[in-house]
């Protein structure tokens, strides 16, 4: 049985990927870095756990020991303006591989971005196109999925939205003309994609480009999460300078805030694949954005989300 070792495992993909993994049968590793708080682990599932920070080349030597898959889906842009892409995504990413390679590590497994590129103007996109680089000439067998903005109960995408839907009574917000694409990908079938591609060989060395099984504009996602929250609000169009600005005023004044600097670059250009690349090469039908909504209802987001805002900016 294979030792599979999960870099942000606690985060939101890594709780859906471990939770597969395990089910699956694997032997999980989660890696975790050293903090005074609590790690968010899974319950009830039986994984080790490795304490190391991505920058840590010792620790991660340690808890790359009998490791044979290494899945590493851990990056900085969830904390927005604090975000050290450098240090996480770029530095981190390249002492992984380091480890990884010592370890003799059969294959490596990356979740990037749509977009990614190395001469892209958005700095997360930028950031994952090097960490890809340093993946592709690691030696080691590979596997990188760009995949589409991620969604799915408590993630940065709709459940953001449903708290600021929640928050701003009357009207919306929406970055430049709403049109942008987008291909909202449900993150249990990006899990499967994950852990089905490791048995499979023809995955190795692969890049993918992965999304969910239609193309929505911005607009019509916000609708959608509008319908569901059974609410009535207008949407306004804002240029993206006014609200990048309007966006890190909120991030220093409540660090909590559901959106980011770098939430807003994902929705500066099209976000989309080929729509059938899932049923193509991983046989599965991705589930439509409106069918996996449930767990948007019956919650008080507005609360939710002034109650984390004022938590995070005392501690």
């Amino acid at each position: 049985m294979s030792t599979i070792l999960v870099t942000g495992g606690t985060g939101f993909i890594g709780q859906a990927l471990v939770r597969h993994l395990a089910d699956a049968g694997h032997r999980v590793r989660i890696l975790i870095r050293p903090s005074s708080s609590s790690p968010n682990l899974p319950i009830s599932l039986p994984v080790e756990v490795a304490i190391s920070g991505l920058n840590d080349p010792r620790s991660l030597r340690a808890a790359m020991v009998g490791v044979d898959v290494v899945y590493h889906l851990a990056g900085a842009e969830w904390r927005g303006v604090y975000a050290s892409l450098m240090e996480i995504d770029i530095q981190g990413t390249q002492n992984v591989v380091a480890a990884a390679a010592d370890a003799r590590v059969n294959h490596l497994f990356f979740v990037s971005h749509l977009g990614a590129d190395r001469a892209s103007a958005y700095p997360v996109l930028k950031a994952k196109a090097i960490a890809e680089e340093y993946i592709r000439r690691s030696g080691i067998d590979f596997t990188i999925m760009r995949t589409a903005i991620v969604y799915g109960n408590n993630d940065g995408f709709t459940t953001g939205l449903a708290k600021l839907i929640a928050s701003i009574p009357r009207f919306f917000f929406v970055p430049g003309d709403g049109e942008t694409l987008l291909q909202p990908l449900w993150v249990e079938d990006l899990a499967t994609c994950l852990v089905w591609a490791l048995d499979d060989p023809r995955t190795s060395n692969q890049l993918y480009e992965i999304g969910g099984p239609e193309f929505l504009t911005f607009n019509q996602v916000i609708q959608i999460l509008i319908d569901t929250l059974d609410v009535q609000r207008r949407l306004v169009h804002l240029r993206q300078p006014y609200l990048r600005a309007l966006t890190v005023f909120l991030e220093n004044l409540f660090p909590a805030t559901p959106i980011s600097v770098y939430w807003l670059d994902y929705l500066a250009t099209n976000r989309a694949s080929n729509l059938d690349t899932i049923p193509r090469f991983f046989n599965l039908m991705p589930s439509r954005l409106s069918q996996r909504l449930a767990y948007l209802s019956g919650r008080d987001w507005r609360r939710e989300m002034w109650r984390a805002a004022f938590q995070r900016r005392r501690s």
